[in-house]
């Protein structure tokens, strides 16, 4: 499928990456048709106004059907989630996500659409294997044997699955992304569904401008990660969504580093230098987590690039756009 001209709805679209998606759609020509958001209009993150912009809760089966209307492509990136603070504390609002992917499955089966793109997650992973902080980067087959993050990791895995079947028993084409720690300007950056890159430099901008030197860091500063900027994702999710790549797939970054170092990063792009102290009663997740890119380069001859300095540097400006006129995340 090349999406130039086809008609497609975006679900999720109030949120971070789906308002991104929206955009990145609309500039490489696809006919997004509709947007649709549980979230009122005025609280979404970013809008379009060329496309029509629904508030709809897509749980309700009905609703899904309004949404996957006279479409040829449905992205379902609807999902209540958050950072890792937000998920190990709400797992089962994490999990009652799975009613909004299954309606919309079911809807976009009745309304004929003919290609589905899912959004998982790099929580799907075994935890057995993200132990270690010096881990190894985890391949597509890691997720089985299923131990996935409690709550909103089972969800995104099981999700997987009917995708798999949705395909082979309904013939209906189903893409699925595994995002790794997706970050950038326009998300959330305070209020408990941050991720770390944002909470990172919220922190640091609040010890700077406060004059009190100092930053909480959630665990030892030892725990690694990668983050993928918010324009390779709708890059990537683009890409697959056109691809015949029938399996669930990695859409990360392999740039490796530690929460500390994450620190660092923010530190040197304020010009100032922080006192850390570690609560390690915080959530944290998983020891180390990496995206291995093989598969994704084989198949498309590409993987997400962007630097974290230089990704960061822009999600920090925006960060401190907002905090320097009051607005609240």
């Amino acid at each position: 499928m090349n999406l130039k001209g086809q008609r497609v709805v975006v679900c999720g679209a109030g949120g971070f990456i789906g308002g991104h998606l929206v955009k990145h759609l609309l500039a490489a020509g696809a006919d997004v048709v509709r947007a649709v958001d549980i979230k009122p209009l005025d609280e979404w993150y970013q809008s379009s106004p060329e496309v029509e912009n629904l508030s709809l809760d897509l749980k309700d089966k009905d609703n899904c059907l309004k949404a996957a209307a006279d479409v040829d492509a449905v992205f379902q990136l609807a999902a209540d989630m958050g950072g890792m603070g937000f998920i190990e504390n709400n797992k089962a609002l994490c999990m009652l996500s799975v009613l909004t992917s299954t309606h919309m499955l079911l809807a976009a089966r009745e309304r004929g659409v003919e290609r589905f793109f899912y959004s998982s997650s790099a929580c799907v992973y075994n935890g057995d294997k993200q132990r270690d902080p010096h881990v190894t980067p985890l391949k597509e087959e890691d997720a089985y044997p299923a131990l996935p993050e409690d709550g909103y990791g089972w969800e995104k895995l099981f999700t997987e699955r009917m995708c798999r079947h949705f395909e082979e028993d309904f013939g209906l084409q189903c893409r699925v992304a595994r995002f790794h720690n997706v970050y950038g300007p326009l998300g959330t950056w305070a209020g408990g569904r941050e991720k770390a890159p944002a909470a990172i430099c919220r922190k640091v901008i609040e010890a700077k401008t406060s004059g009190r030197h100092e930053i909480e860091i959630w665990g030892d500063g030892k725990q690694t990660r990668s983050f993928m900027y918010i324009d390779d994702c709708t890059q990537g999710t683009q890409a697959i969504m056109e691809s015949e790549i029938h399996e669930p797939i990695n859409l990360g970054s392999s740039e490796l580093v530690t929460i500390d170092q994450l620190v660092d990063i923010a530190e040197d792009i304020a010009g100032i230098r922080l006192k850390r102290r570690y609560n390690l009663d915080a959530p944290k997740g998983v020891n180390g987590r990496n995206s291995d890119n093989s598969k994704i380069l084989s198949y498309l001859g590409w993987e997400p690039s962007t630097r974290l300095r230089d990704g960061l540097a822009k999600t920090y400006e925006w960060i401190e756009s907002q905090m320097l006129v009051g607005v609240h995340a």
